[in-house]
């Protein structure tokens, strides 16, 4: 029985791959926060909710955004075992 070749898109990305992009969603929600903010003070009337809520939701969401592991990078890497030997008689 031969044992299924592993192929190098099915690894998961190293920690620095992982590290980094969990780092621009974070900046890239905090950018959106004060977006929010910026549009607070120009907004008037009821439509100052939809920014106002917008400010103060968002760093929750960055911060579980960027604290979340993602497992889409492939199935776990399979270590080799010990030796078999050969039959070849």
């Amino acid at each position: 029985m031969r044992n299924r070749t592993v192929a190098i898109t099915e690894l998961p990305p190293s920690p620095e791959q992982e590290q980094s992009a969990r780092m621009r969603r974070y900046a890239l929600t905090m950018g959106i926060r004060v977006l929010c903010i910026f549009a607070c003070l120009f907004v008037r009337g009821w439509w100052l909710i939809v920014p106002a809520l917008g400010a103060i939701f968002l760093p929750y969401v960055a911060v579980v955004l960027a604290n979340a592991v993602s497992r889409s990078g492939g199935r776990t890497v399979e270590r080799p075992g010990a030796i078999v030997p050969r039959d070849d008689a």
